[in-house]
């Protein structure tokens, strides 16, 4: 065959691979929504992200995970523009429409529900309420003011504001602090369902691994994403340090049987030139071994034990929480006629949603809010700790974290135990030199955490300790809290936290506080259970009547009633397949004056037929 046919060949076998390669790169620029490209930012000395690169593409479920102060949330701030980068390029695609969760609340607490919501997203009301309806804003509660909310609902606001925006790609950030486990749940629920993407930072490591199907870790300057879920990428890298380890054993293996060479015979004329060959091979050998990227699994966390003690270490006996009458508001009792009695030794879990009085309840143990009626008793000579969000302000802010510890250490606490505490909450080198009025909220945290676990408290009041923690680290302290010989009492929402130390759960709910018998797993599973049904109910848009005290079940309702609720629930299948096929007939032609005139008759019709069904229900 002639060289010049060869040549062709070859060169069209060239022009059909360069093709294929830039169709590959086309599709995949063409599902592109965001990418960063050589990204550096520092903090001072402090190196956040080191010529960093990822691309993130539609409708990927990527948990975020890395150390605290890695960078994770710097990346989002940077994303979302409320920082710059150094250098580097962050690109938003065309396609992206972008959906961020502020950290700050967008609404005027005065604000109504619907009134925020509209005015914020600048959305018809019928569509604020159909999505505020998949967080159970429903009915009155559309009417109150946001004030008058938990926090758990208050979140459930600013899920919906974000939703109404339509994004494809989410920036959640922390999305489980403060979220009870009923809404939790839900937004897990949610988010599996999801048709976009979204990248979510959290320390909850079963959030994670119940939405996420991928994972971005944050380490050492750099993003990598891995396709892979989270117990799948954990697995791999501790495969990968066992593999990097072995390697560089045999390396230095070689490098001392070459190090005794040269020195044995480094002095000899005859053999000199050879002991410096040696000397090179060991110099080579050094530039193959193998750097280890630590499996993020690698915290220990030990608490220091106290005198085993048994018995009652306290009770609560015929006990009204509450707040006394203040200013212009009257007394409120939060939950009434408890008696329990905690055992010395025992790992409690208070649960319950948020606003029914779990803090309540943990404050009035602390004996940092008195007991509107009934009898609180501790017994004699126990220590006792409470740790809340707000233990913080109490910092001496020119006191370095070292210097904390010392002080609130225990006498017997050895430097050794001081060091290690403040390595396992991050305080390593200079971090532990810095004084605590420059540091953040979640340094503080941790510190306060360091403390009291050195402070040798017989009992550990806990309230909602994991969070501003990474969640290797929240999944250390429950295993040491489990391990502790001493009594806990958490309020904690971290499903993977509760499931390591609780052996007994308190539920605070509807104005009672009560043992729940079964297991922690059998608690999560029936609220698994009530969200299901909830999400399956409201996706007919049918109510679920298991959802307020205050509603009356269908069986409730007389037969004129039934009847009628039974018609609206028909009216109202019909009125979502009309939707439905109007909303194919604009995507086709989006400008059609008549189709888009019916549709707002419809969903006027809608919301008049919600209403009703509200109110029946």
């Amino acid at each position: 065959m002639p060289i010049n046919e060869n040549n062709e060949k070859v060169k069209k076998l060239i022009i059909t691979i360069i093709f294929r390669i830039n169709n590959k790169i086309n599709k995949i620029m063409e599902n592109t929504l965001l990418q960063i490209r050589e990204l550096y930012k520092s903090y001072g000395n402090k190196i956040i992200f080191d010529n960093a690169n990822v691309v993130i593409q539609e409708k990927q479920k990527i948990g975020v995970i890395g150390r605290n102060g890695a960078g994770k949330s710097t990346l989002f701030k940077m994303i979302v523009g409320d920082e710059e980068a150094d250098k580097g390029i962050l690109e938003m695609f065309p396609a992206c429409q972008l959906g961020y969760i502020p950290q700050v609340d967008p609404f005027d607490p005065s604000e109504t529900v619907i009134g925020f919501l509209t005015r914020y997203t600048g959305k018809e009301s019928w569509e604020c309420a159909k999505v505020a309806g998949d967080f159970q804003l429903k009915g009155e509660m559309l009417e109150k003011p946001i004030s008058g909310l938990s926090g758990g609902y208050q979140m459930r606001v600013k899920l919906a504001s974000t939703l109404l925006f339509e994004p494809n790609l989410l920036l959640l950030d922390e999305p489980t602090n403060y979220l009870d486990l009923s809404t939790l749940i839900l937004l897990e629920q949610f988010l599996q369902k999801f048709k976009g993407g979204f990248l979510c930072i959290t320390h909850d490591r079963e959030f994670l691994k119940k939405t996420c199907r991928s994972t971005m870790e944050v380490a050492h300057g750099q993003i990598v994403l891995h396709n892979e879920p989270l117990e799948e990428y954990l697995e791999f890298k501790a495969e990968q340090e066992e593999l990097a380890k072995s390697v560089n054993k045999t390396i230095e293996n070689k490098q001392k049987q070459l190090k005794t060479f040269a020195d044995r015979f480094g002095a000899k004329a005859s053999m000199a030139k050879s002991a410096q060959s040696k000397l090179k091979q060991i110099d080579k050998l050094e530039g193959k071994k193998i750097g280890i990227s630590t499996a993020l699994s690698t915290v220990r966390m030990h608490i220091p034990t106290v005198i085993n003690r048994g018995g009652i270490g306290m009770s609560l006996t015929k006990v009204d929480i509450g707040y006394p009458p203040f200013e212009n508001k009257p007394q409120r009792i939060v939950a009434s006629k408890i008696s329990l009695d905690l055992e010395k030794g025992k790992k409690v879990a208070i649960l319950g949603d948020n606003g029914q009085g779990k803090s309540t309840l943990l404050k009035t143990m602390a004996e940092k809010l008195n007991p509107i009626d009934g009898v609180i008793k501790w017994t004699q000579g126990l220590k006792v700790a409470y740790y809340a969000q707000h233990v913080n302000l109490a910092l001496d802010a020119e006191e370095t974290a070292e210097q904390y510890l010392r002080r609130i250490a225990d006498k017997s606490i050895t430097d050794d135990q001081l060091y290690r505490m403040l390595s396992n909450f991050l305080f390593k080198n200079e971090e532990s030199r810095k004084p605590t009025g420059v540091m953040s909220g979640g340094e503080k945290a941790r510190l306060c955490l360091a403390g009291m676990f050195l402070s040798k408290s017989d009992v550990l009041l806990l309230d909602e300790p994991t969070n501003h923690l990474d969640f290797e680290t929240v999944e250390a302290m429950g295993a040491a809290l489990a391990e502790f010989n001493g009594t806990v009492v958490v309020v904690s929402h971290d499903r993977t936290f509760v499931n390591l130390i609780a052996d007994e759960i308190w539920e605070v709910k509807d104005g009672k506080v009560q043992v729940v018998l079964g297991t922690y797993e059998d608690y999560v599973w029936k609220k698994e259970e009530e969200a299901k049904n909830y999400v399956a109910s409201n996706s007919q848009l049918t109510l679920d009547s298991s959802n307020s005290n205050a509603t009356k079940s269908v069986k409730e309702l007389n037969k004129e009633e039934r009847v009628r609720l039974y018609n609206l629930s028909k009216e109202l299948k019909k009125l979502n397949q009309k939707l439905e096929s109007l909303n194919s007939k604009l995507e086709s032609n989006p400008t059609d004056e008549s189709t888009i005139e019916e549709k707002s008759k419809i969903e006027s019709k809608w919301l008049e037929v919600t209403t009703e069904i509200e109110t029946l229900s």
